[in-house]
């Protein structure tokens, strides 16, 4: 399949996202209104501007709804915070089907709160995040939920995302086991794991270069000839096919024991890498939904990657009119 060809068929597909949902949020802070406090020896950040976007699973979703499937219904777990409430309103902003993010009292909602600061010139300068995360394990009744509502919610769909990154998440051993169940029983599954992935099988995985390295063992590298060896390893282990995405020198796919290098799109000039992962998976899961072959898939992740990563300061997200455009 050419590329229109595999964007004119995502509109039909049912995308679910199962994982750790966040929010990503910007605080611009214009340093030439600040004073020094007559309280305190500090000189404030005067906060000019707000921006609050989805993160972690929610990129990934935010990402799968720029590609414009029919729907994209999210399972997780949120806060009863105000972090809460904001994840939800931006998700529905775009269209997500929230119905599944289910509301727990023992957690927190994931957050990343990014202080942004200019001064006297253009130039804007992150300083340190301030993270709400959660460090202790989902309990045994939340992870009931979640499994009834991935139970609910899998025959419904063409394909699933899975987004495993938190230590402490809400994919748990039993869901994963679960999620290896849906995937062996013919659901189209996607996982992209951080510290897990090795424990996921009949399910497509994605690692990333170091994640595809520590899962197999061997030393953490990003030369060509160890990924793919690497990706044979992994493909043996999860019986399905396997991507290890590469940074700029893109991806290694392996199926049915044959190793392929698609090398990533040139970009020049100022970029941010933030989010490039969840680009990738969003494009690659739609494109193989909509019946692209595993090389054709990679490639169309390739390319949206290319066009998020000159997104700065922000986890942009890539339309089809953008990636028809791409060179």
């Amino acid at each position: 399949m050419d590329t229109a060809a595999i964007l004119q068929s995502i509109p039909k597909l049912r995308v679910g996202v199962i994982g750790d949902f966040c929010l990503d949020v910007y605080w611009h802070a214009d340093m030439r209104l600040s004073e020094l406090s007559r309280e305190t020896p500090h000189f404030p950040l005067p906060i000019v501007e707000e921006r609050l976007s989805p993160g972690g699973a929610g990129n990934v979703a935010a990402n799968l709804r720029a590609l414009r499937p029919a729907s994209v219904p999210c399972v997780g777990l949120v806060g009863k915070d105000w972090r809460g409430t904001a994840l939800l309103e931006t998700l529905e902003a775009i269209g997500c089907d929230t119905t599944a993010l289910l509301p727990s009292y023992a957690r927190v909602t994931n957050t990343y709160i990014k202080p942004l600061r200019k001064g006297m010139t253009d130039v804007v300068y992150e300083d340190p995040r301030l993270d709400f995360t959660n460090y202790t394990p989902t309990s045994p009744e939340d992870e009931e939920r979640l499994l009834h509502a991935l139970e609910q919610l899998a025959p419904e769909l063409d394909i699933l995302c899975v987004c495993d990154q938190m230590p402490f998440g809400c994919i748990t051993p039993p869901i994963r086991q679960r999620i290896t169940v849906l995937g062996k029983a013919g659901l189209t599954v996607v996982v992209d794991s951080r510290d897990h992935i090795a424990d996921y099988h009949h399910v497509i995985i994605k690692p990333n270069a170091i994640e595809a390295c520590r899962a197999v063992n061997s030393p953490v590298t990003t030369e060509l000839a160890p990924l793919m060896q690497a990706a044979t390893s992994l493909e043996r282990l999860t019986s399905r096919p396997v991507i290890i995405t590469n940074g700029d020198q893109g991806c290694v796919v392996c199926e049915n024991s044959v190793s392929t290098h698609i090398p990533a799109v040139k970009v020049t000039g100022e970029i941010d890498i933030c989010g490039a992962g969840d680009t990738f998976l969003s494009a690659f899961a739609c494109a193989i939904g909509a019946g692209a072959s595993l090389l054709e898939a990679a490639q169309l992740g390739c390319r949206a990657s290319a066009i998020t990563i000159r997104k700065l300061k922000m986890t942009g997200t890539a339309s089809p009119e953008e990636i028809l455009n791409e060179r």
